[in-house]
Parts: C-alpha cells; sequence; structure tokens
C-alpha cells in the first residue's frame, strides 16, 4: 500500500502505525535558505562518503560532513567518522531546529546530493551510537525532493515530497519499524543539502 499525499498539519503522524513522524514544512523564509545553503557549500568540510559492504570500500558522489559539539565517533556501514565541532551556521539551524521541535540535539549529520541522481537507499538510523528512540529532526536545503518510508514488517510505504527550507521530524520506535530512503530521479538537477540533527548517546562516548 502506498499512501502518498503532502501534509500540512505538523499535529498529524504521518505514519499510521508503529511510530511518529510529523511533516512541518517550510521553517525558512526562501532567501534564508539560500544564504545556509550558500554558506553550507562553502563552509562545510564535505567528504564522499564512504561504505564498507562485504569488505569492500565504496565512495559514493553524495557527499557527508558529520559536526557536532564535541569530537563525537559515529559509526554506520562499517565505517566511522569523528565529529568536527559545530560551526556558527549550524549552531543558528541547530537552535531554530529545536525551537520546533521542543527537543534538543548534540551532533548533525549533513548529506550533499549534487542532483536527483543521487540518493539515499532504504536504512533505518538506529546506530548504537544514538540515543535509543532518540528524535532525528531532518532540514532540506536546496531541491524538492520524494522521501519515501517503509514498513519493516508488512511493506507498507509512505511518501512526500520535502520542500525547500523544510522539517521533517522522526521520534520514538520510528527507527526501529520502518525503513526510510530518498529515491534518486531523473527530473531533479538541482542540489540538496539535508542537515540530520540527532543526539549521540554520551555513555557511550
Amino acid at each position: 500500500m502506498d499512501l502518498f499525499s503532502q501534509f500540512n498539519d505538523i499535529s498529524d503522524n504521518l505514519l499510521p502505525e508503529d511510530g511518529r513522524v510529523f511533516y512541518h514544512g517550510m521553517i525558512l523564509e526562501k532567501e534564508e535558505t539560500k544564504t545556509y545553503f550558500e554558506r553550507l557549500m562553502k563552509n562545510i568540510e564535505w567528504i564522499n562518503d564512504e561504505v564498507l559492504i562485504f569488505g569492500r570500500r565504496i565512495v559514493t558522489k553524495r557527499k557527508v560532513a558529520w559536526y557536532a559539539e564535541k569530537p563525537f565517533k559515529y559509526s554506520y556501514s562499517n565505517m566511522t567518522k569523528v565529529a568536527t565541532l559545530f560551526t556558527e551556521d549550524l549552531l543558528e539551524l541547530k537552535e531554530l531546529v529545536e525551537e520546533k521541535t521542543k527537543e534538543t540535539y548534540n551532533s548533525c549529520l549533513l548529506n550533499l546530493y549534487h542532483s536527483g541522481s543521487e540518493g539515499m537507499g532504504w536504512h533505518s538510523d538506529d546506530e548504537k551510537d544514538l540515543k535509543q528512540f532518540g528524535t532525528i529532526a531532518s532540514l532540506s536545503l536546496g531541491a524538492e525532493r520524494k522521501f519515501v518510508f517503509k514498513h519493516k514488517k508488512n511493506k507498507n510505504t509512505v511518501s512526500l515530497n520535502l520542500q525547500n527550507g523544510s522539517l521533517l521530524v522522526m521520534k520514538g520506535s520510528t527507527q526501529k519499524n520502518w525503513l526510510h530512503s530518498l529515491p534518486s530521479t531523473k527530473k531533479v538537477q538541482q542540489p540538496r543539502i539535508n542537515l540530520t540533527f540527532r543526539t549521540i548517546d554520551e555513555e557511550r562516548f
């Protein structure tokens, strides 16, 4: 079952079961998104992402960056990254996201998609370094892209379009029960930056 729509009421849970996801829509003005996008493109220490699959190291076209309030280590896809300290721009965006979500975050994983040809396959943000059942807030800057959730057991899907300057929030047991992906598409030629604010479990650090 594919449930496709654009949600406007942030009080509505997008998921029909086993998790909580809320779409806040655009939280930045158009000029603000442009300014932050340009600053992040220029000032963030972007690197091509790497994953280790069956002992083979794969380098992606998509670029990533890992920032935090401390030099936290974060491991996923059998690779470990050490955080760079938050920039002024990231601190400003974190403060805005915290105000909107009524949550706090100590880290941010950024993704840079140069065009729609670059996407992200099915996965959950459930790494052991993260706070269990912690909230993850995803801020989108740049090209509008389709985002899809898929239930791990019954395979039901929920899709929405992430607008420029918009905020998506994943809470509770979402990562335990759902996968999510950013499908690639030939229709989008513009770049997109995605900031996912999250909380590293400091007791494990």
